[in-house]
């Protein structure tokens, strides 16, 4: 998978289209990632009955994987929507953009 947790990526499909953010997660089994303030879910919690002070319910929203195919990266340095190449073999393996053909 060609984006890692902490890349910067825009949505380009979906219902959070063109919106921007952080990768939280990645999940390359499944061809997931977490974005940051995309994808956010709002999740009921019960009150807790018998307790003092959790006898209120609450709402956490929460952002959802979301597919891979969806998100582009964006370069770091030219701060454009990218696709990513790579030099290098093994350990010595860089990333490069393809519109600045600059190492990230």
């Amino acid at each position: 998978m060609h984006i890692k947790t902490g890349d910067l990526v825009r949505v380009m499909a979906g219902k959070d289209k063109t919106k921007e953010g952080k990768v939280i997660q990645a999940f390359p089994r499944e061809g997931k990632v977490v974005v940051e303030k995309v994808n956010i879910l709002k999740k009921h919690l019960r009150g807790q009955r018998g307790q003092k002070g959790k006898e209120t319910g609450q709402r956490i929203e929460l952002p959802a994987p979301i597919p891979v195919s969806r998100v582009r990266l964006l370069c770091p340095l030219c701060t454009r929507v990218t696709r990513v190449g790579y030099t290098g073999i093994g350990k010595d393996k860089k990333r490069v953009c393809k519109k600045c053909t600059k190492e990230f």
